[in-house]
């Protein structure tokens, strides 16, 4: 079959062919869960775009080798644009920068001996806006995207414009090579206008067969909401901002029957940045999955201090099987510290309602923040003995583009923007952590637990050769050189390659 889907509208050369630069192979540990998931906000665009009238098409690099497929696309369908348009609702896509700027860079590099222009949108295009465009890229897309891409469709395939873009959420250069920028389109909070996400476009079969495979049951992914308004100061928020916005609970409740009946979805992720935040649109949610049988198992991500017990009885009652807490650390100096705006108490208690709910309750956890030693660090392995949580994720601190973080420490980074390598000090306690949590509902093994302690032990032993005398500190959180063993991944770290 072909690597790439065309809209059942086309005829005759296309006008816009999408893609975006995450696949799944290139990248061993995403490769060995098999845990795939549609660009989502890809398709979001090419449905907009379709429904403004362009015949559009997609190759999907998730699942199709951009080094093998992607020219034979350009070829086979002769787009007059393309557009990589990142999948914004997929975390990797703001983490494993390295990847998706060499992807990209790939892909305009088939496309320009073609003719074809490019466009591109995404978290680290609209960072480093300059460098993509003097690389070749003819617009980049900044903040929200859908709308400014149909005023650009408008511009260039109809009216033939290929300057003097006024319209705001650009960045291009003009004819003498200058830099313009229109400026930051406002995020839309009238969701509902959006069409749904064009699925017609992938081979969803594919997706369904790949986690039928490995994990017994077809998931797909999809959204309730944009944005997140809380202030956490390490993360980046280079499309959405600080801006909310949430679709109606009967039009969510209505894609989730209809996954469940057209394409046999049997899980489902809200790829939500925070789930719940609204606690009556929750309620209104659960009774409308109710109304509708729409009900399928579904994970979600929120905040430990919004589920409250009328809140995870709603979830319940809607399908929620699963919840992961940005939790991120059990030390109440590391959580002030990050402008979490959350308290250790509340994370226990979220915990507690959500297992006597029968939910499960998953913790991302975050190591290496400035100020962080070794005592913090046992404050947070002390909040996983107490509340056990079903499965945790395990992170190092890294300051991207664009956050309170990353100005902060930003004199201490040097030249460094994208990290390959995690320090071995935190693959140790990652090993440690993983393995404490695992124990917690696998039967009595007594080589496990010898292997436990071992792991432990070699974390305490590695603690001390890793401790640094000279830690990144934020002023805030000066401490003595003698009790800092995490030091902030500014040096150590790894952006392209998470710890979890």
């Amino acid at each position: 079959m072909a690597a790439y889907t065309r809209s059942s509208r086309d005829g005759g050369n296309i006008d816009v062919l999408f893609t975006h630069s995450w696949h799944l192979w290139s990248d061993p540990k995403q490769a060995e869960r098999r845990q795939p998931y549609p660009p989502l906000g890809t398709l979001y665009a090419a449905a907009l775009a379709r429904e403004s009238g362009f015949s559009v098409a997609m190759f999907d690099t998730m699942l199709d080798d951009p080094a093998v497929g992607f020219e034979d696309a350009l070829d086979r369908l002769r787009p007059k644009l393309v557009v990589i348009c990142e999948d914004s609702f997929n975390f990797i896509s703001k983490m494993c920068l390295t990847q998706v700027r060499e992807v990209s860079f790939t892909m305009l590099e088939s496309a320009q001996p073609r003719g074809v222009p490019v466009v591109i949108h995404g978290s680290d295009s609209t960072d480093n806006a300059l460098e993509y465009l003097h690389r070749g890229f003819a617009a980049v897309l900044q903040g929200e995207c859908e709308t400014t891409l149909i005023e650009l469709l408008n511009a260039y395939l109809r009216r033939s414009e290929t300057q003097g873009w006024s319209f705001a959420g650009l960045n291009y250069l003009d004819a003498a090579g200058g830099l313009v920028s229109t400026g930051r389109r406002r995020p839309s909070v009238e969701l509902d206008r959006y069409p749904a996400p064009a699925r017609d476009l992938i081979r969803m079969e594919s997706y369904r067969a790949i986690w039928r495979e490995r994990h017994g049951r077809a998931s797909t992914n999809l959204i309730a909401s944009r944005g997140c308004p809380f202030h956490c100061n390490w993360c980046a928020k280079p499309i959405f901002g600080n801006k909310f916005a949430l679709r109606s609970p009967e039009l969510v409740a209505a894609e989730m029957r209809m996954l469940k009946q057209k394409y046999e979805i049997e899980h489902l992720w809200f790829a939500d940045d925070v789930f719940a935040l609204d606690r009556h649109w929750v309620k209104d949610f659960a009774q409308a999955v109710g109304r509708r049988h729409a009900e399928l198992p579904f994970k979600i991500q929120t905040r430990a201090d919004l589920l409250s017990v009328e809140t995870v009885e709603a979830l319940r009652l809607s399908g929620c099987e699963e919840a992961w807490l940005g939790a991120e650390s059990g030390s109440q100096k590391i959580l002030n510290a990050m402008d979490k705006g959350l308290s250790v108490a509340a994370i226990e208690r979220a915990r507690d309602r959500l297992g006597n709910a029968g939910i499960r309750a998953a913790f991302f956890l975050q190591f290496g923040y400035p100020g962080e030693s070794l005592s913090e660090i046992e404050e947070t392995v002390a909040l996983v003995r107490r509340t056990m949580p079903d499965d945790i994720g395990v992170s190092v601190s890294y300051p991207l583009p664009g956050t309170v973080f990353h100005e902060r420490v930003h004199r201490e980074m040097g030249l460094k923007h994208h990290w390959r390598h995690s320090d071995e000090f935190y693959r140790a306690l990652r090993n440690a952590l993983h393995a404490e949590v695992t124990q917690y509902t696998a039967p009595e093994d007594r080589e496990a637990k010898e292997n436990l302690s071992a792991l432990w032990s070699s974390f305490y032993a590695m603690e001390e050769r890793c401790r640094n005398r000279f830690p990144t500190a934020l002023p805030v959180l000066q401490q003595s050189s003698n009790d800092a063993t995490a030091q902030c991944a500014v040096k150590n770290g790894s952006a392209e390659e998470c710890v979890a």
